[in-house]
């Protein structure tokens, strides 16, 4: 079983920057895809930004240029950089994993609880 846990969401004025932070434990032989969504009030949960263990990403069009992915595959954790905030980024943010436990062909999706960022304007 995975884990994730995730930290540094909060209240910032619009323009600040904040750092997410999510690290993952557990039986983990690779982590294929790890990165961020979120969901704001009324919407549906969407991607943020994504990176591949071999050091591909994706990001939402919203945030590209904005906020910035980071991974650390011996570690298994996962930073997003978030600058120039806006108030339509407020939201809860959940770190994502796809888990390989083992060699064997076998991949499992995890979730965190989720992270408040709130951005005021």
């Amino acid at each position: 079983q995975v884990q994730l846990a995730e930290s540094g969401g909060g209240l910032v004025q619009a323009g600040g920057s904040l750092r997410l932070s999510c690290a993952a434990s557990g039986t983990i032989f690779s982590i294929t895809v790890m990165g961020w969504y979120r969901q704001a009030p009324g919407k549906e949960r969407e991607l943020v930004a994504v990176a591949t263990s071999g050091g591909i990403t994706n990001y939402a069009g919203s945030v590209k240029g904005r906020f910035t992915i980071s991974r650390d595959n011996a570690k298994n954790t996962v930073d997003l950089q978030m600058n120039s905030l806006k108030p339509e980024d407020t939201a809860v943010y959940y770190c994502n994993a796809d888990v390989r436990p083992s060699p064997l062909p076998n991949e499992f999706r995890y979730w965190g609880q989720g992270t408040q960022v709130t951005v005021s304007s």
